[in-house]
């Protein structure tokens, strides 16, 4: 650890020069020599960090899910490929891309953070051997050596002896108590953290390998961070419990208000989206537009929840839009689950009775003196097709064409209607092959 911790010598000074600036701010208040205010300014150190990698962090987060995008194109690469590694190497590559993705951004985070760590590890053990590292003299070595959180020196470890424990002014009992309820918390966060990024920011209509590993590091980290926790110098536990608290806060937010599509925490988001939309009757923020309008875009690859997002504004007498804002729908236009109004539904006509068609037809004969209009239509001029009824009798069409022909007369064509109405197709028959004459 000390020759990691000397490699990152070079951010030593920077590092040891923010801790003694927020010193002079919090020894101000609490006083130069006490633990708050070299502890305090140990988590200023860490906000500060973590502020400065709020970039990386959204970073982190879209490589995080496009990964989780492409994870059955690579199971396909890895078996079509089984055999040839370096083939299989170059179709990843090629994928990643196209894709825009780079499997590195997912640990982006980490890494850019590794340096401060080392440095503030390098600053504590400097500390710890009454040595000046970076920026601190003598007066304020003195002053660290001398501050304590909680009964335990800043630059204690677990593992270290009762002698040297003395020597800083404390006892080995507290170091211990102290030192072992802090691992246990860094640990129990880092759990806390990658469990509910498990449960309820994973796409869970969709296996992929990719889930078998964040469920095997929710064990491992913890179990890393209890091993190496007893190596560590108490002023490294405050800056570790530090980032992982903030790490499970930052996540909770993340889950809220961006959830991974598919999640059980975007079917909790859209559920209350919905009533603050129905509420207010519009999209009040720049979130809620940018929510809605990715999911107009998608049409119909929406999900599960999306879908039921759309439907239930449509209930509620909204309908969404593409540019991410929602209008009042009137009541005679249905709307589209992509807030496009729908084509209404035409209506058919209601069907009459057969003694309301026939009577009709002949009050129409009458009324017109015998006109030869098609009794298949009615008075309006729109056609209506033949009851079953009708086409499945045709000994009785003769004698309606009788009985037509003696009211309005004999007209010409008088026959083709009778075949008509029989269920027989108008105009020239074809003639029959000779073989079945």
């Amino acid at each position: 650890m000390d020759t990691i911790a000397g490699f990152f010598s070079f951010i030593t000074t920077p590092v040891s020069w923010v801790i003694v600036q927020f010193h002079k701010l919090y020894g101000a208040i609490f006083g130069p020599d006490t633990g708050w205010a070299w502890g305090l300014s140990i988590v200023s150190l860490v906000i500060l960090i973590r502020i400065c990698l709020i970039p990386l962090f959204v970073k982190q987060i879209k490589a995080t899910r496009a990964m989780q995008t492409l994870q059955p194109e690579m199971k396909k690469i890895q078996e079509r490929y089984k055999s040839d590694k370096q083939r299989q190497s170059e179709e990843m590559m090629k994928l990643y891309k196209e894709s825009g993705t780079n499997p590195l951004s997912s640990c982006l985070p980490i890494l850019a953070q590794s340096p401060f760590f080392f440095a503030l590890y390098h600053v504590l053990n400097g500390i710890a051997s009454n040595k000046k590292v970076g920026v601190i003299d003598q007066q304020l070595l003195d002053s660290a050596r001398d501050a304590h959180i909680f009964g335990a020196p800043l630059a204690v470890k677990f593992t270290d002896s009762a002698d040297k424990v003395a020597s800083l002014g404390a006892s080995l009992t507290d170091v211990r108590v102290v030192t072992a309820l802090m691992i246990i918390l860094m640990s129990a966060s880092q759990f806390f953290t990658q469990r509910q990024l498990m449960t309820k920011n994973v796409d869970t209509t969709v296996k992929t390998p990719f889930m078998q590993q964040q469920k095997m590091l929710m064990y491992v980290f913890p179990i890393m961070f209890a091993v190496f926790g007893i190596n560590f110098p108490v002023g490294v536990l405050v800056y570790w419990l530090t980032t992982n608290v903030w790490t499970m806060g930052q996540q909770m937010y993340v889950i809220r208000q961006n959830p991974t599509p598919g999640s059980k925490a975007q079917a909790s988001y859209l559920e209350r989206l919905q009533k603050h939309i129905t509420d207010a009757g519009k999209t009040r923020s720049r979130g809620q537009v940018r929510a809605v309008k990715a999911i107009v875009a998608k049409g119909r690859d929406r999900n599960e929840y999306e879908r039921k997002f759309i439907n239930g504004l449509n209930k509620a007498g909204f309908a969404a839009q593409a540019d991410g804002t929602v209008i009042v729908s009137e009541p005679e236009v249905t709307t589209a689950e992509d807030g496009t109004p729908a084509t209404p539904k035409r209506q058919q006509p209601k069907r009459q009775s057969k003694a309301k068609r026939q009577s009709g037809t002949a009050a129409g004969g009458k009324a017109d003196g015998g006109s030869t209009t098609d009794p298949a239509s009615d008075a309006s001029g729109t056609k209506t097709s033949l009851t079953k009824s009708e086409a499945s009798e045709p000994q009785d069409a003769p004698a309606k064409a009788k009985s037509a022909g003696g009211a309005s007369g004999n007209q010409p064509g008088q026959g083709t209607r009778s075949k008509a109405k029989s269920g027989q197709r108008k105009g020239q028959q074809r003639p029959k092959h000779p073989s079945k004459k």
